[in-house]
């Protein structure tokens, strides 16, 4: 699981109220925190490899390479995994040799591997799990920039810039702080320790509060232009819109089972830590919610990779296609944007695209106000309720050769 506490149990001369919840039953608590790390890591890489099932070759029609929103998917369920990987190594370590836990609490040991491993498998765990939580925010940016904009900009560079660049710094500076001036004798005092806590817990607050207004000004952006369309608002249109709805509302639903007790945790901890005897009667039921709330972080907290795979794709099968044809088809370019920048015709007639595991956005170039059509349809088409998602888009051209001049007018309609 993801939590400073881990970090702050790498000093010997930790504070008590962690030393309170991380000895407590460490072996059934690494079984349980291994468990639900292997299942949900085992499920999650299931989810996102490519399936045999409902793929349709678009004969002569290439494969749309996905949007910037798309590979932001990808790559935070590839975060969650890393970060689920390096909590079945603790956790394995911890099970099978635990001499190490006992060797870390010792003041002046001579032996280094036991606090190097325990530093260096916390901070793994928080800088892909702090990644997964940059990478979420942008998600939600991405989107209403999709919907809300029509002129084209490169940002997929930007965000990796952001997301790698905040998580490694924050990550680096909380345990800096944490173990400062050595790690076998970290500072005491709530204080020393509290920008540690900040850098962790900053973008998850960040996720837990900002992304729901994006998504909902998203949502109220994507509904105008379903109305604008045409001027009517179909029931083709209306499940579009609702369909974008759901799916933003599991993505925040996953997020809130999965991280929200670790603030009740931490805010419980902290306030046992200003208390100056955390075993006191009076401190029983505080203790017991402490205890509790922790169990439920080491569950709760790995099941995101696979969870998070739900909210994005649905369920997709077990029909694993890994052949090298299927992987040239899925070749995915280098570079992507959000919105094309270039204005110019759709030279496809008319073509269903089938979005399943690998999830990929229809990417088409229109001129002028033909272009948010397009974005309506690609926000849609990342990932639905069902596991797989069928946008047909037929053409109203009239005259195939005068498209430069004239434009083209484009209907879309959904079925699952």
């Amino acid at each position: 699981m993801a939590s400073p506490r881990l970090e702050t149990f790498c000093c010997p001369n930790r504070d008590a109220a962690t030393d309170f919840v991380v000895t407590f039953q460490p072996v059934l608590f690494g079984a349980l925190t291994l468990g639900s790390a292997a299942f949900s890591l085992v499920f999650a890489i299931l989810q996102i490899l490519p399936k045999r099932k409902g793929y349709r070759r678009l004969g002569q029609y290439p494969v749309p390479r996905p949007a910037s929103s798309s590979r932001i998917l990808l790559i935070i369920s590839v975060c969650d995994i890393l970060g689920c990987a390096g909590i079945i190594i603790r956790s394995s370590i911890w099970l099978g040799a635990p001499n190490v836990i006992e060797e870390i609490s010792v003041a002046n040991n001579t032996e280094v591997w036991p606090e190097v491993f325990c530093v260096g498998s916390a901070m793994w765990i928080q800088l892909f799990f702090s990644a997964s939580f940059w990478w979420t925010f942008c998600y939600a940016v991405d989107v209403f920039l999709v919907v809300k904009t029509s002129a084209g900009i490169s940002t997929i560079i930007l965000y990796h810039m952001i997301t790698w660049g905040l998580a490694a710094l924050l990550c680096v500076e909380g345990v800096a702080m944490l173990y400062y001036p050595s790690i076998s004798d970290c500072e005491q005092g709530l204080q020393h320790a509290v920008p540690h806590y900040v850098t962790t817990y900053a973008p998850m607050l960040l996720v837990l509060i900002v992304n729901p207004v994006f998504f909902n000004r998203t949502i109220s952006a994507v509904t105008s232009l379903l109305k604008g369309r045409q001027g009517i608002y179909t029931e083709n249109e209306r499940r579009l819109a609702n369909d974008i709805k759901m799916r933003f509302f599991k993505i925040m639903l996953v997020f809130f089972i999965c991280w929200v007790p670790n603030i009740i945790n931490e805010s419980l901890l902290f306030y046992l830590e200003m208390q100056s005897d955390i075993n006191n009667s009076s401190l029983r039921n505080i203790r017991n919610a402490a205890l509790i709330t922790w169990f439920i972080m080491g569950i709760l907290n790995p099941m995101q990779a696979f969870l998070n795979t739900l909210a994005f794709h649905g369920w997709t099968g077990f029909h694993i296609d890994l052949s090298m044809q299927r992987r040239r088809e899925l070749t995915w370019d280098s570079v992507s944007t959000s919105v094309p920048n270039t204005a110019g015709p759709n030279t496809v007639g008319g073509a269903t695209l089938l979005y399943q595991s690998h999830v990929q956005d229809v990417k088409r170039s229109l001129l002028n106000n033909g272009q948010y059509q397009s974005d309506a349809a690609s926000v849609l088409s990342e990932g639905s309720e069902s596991s797989t998602i069928e946008i047909h888009i037929s053409s109203e051209l009239r005259d195939y050769e005068d498209i430069d001049a004239d434009g083209e007018s484009l209907g879309t309609s959904v079925r699952h």
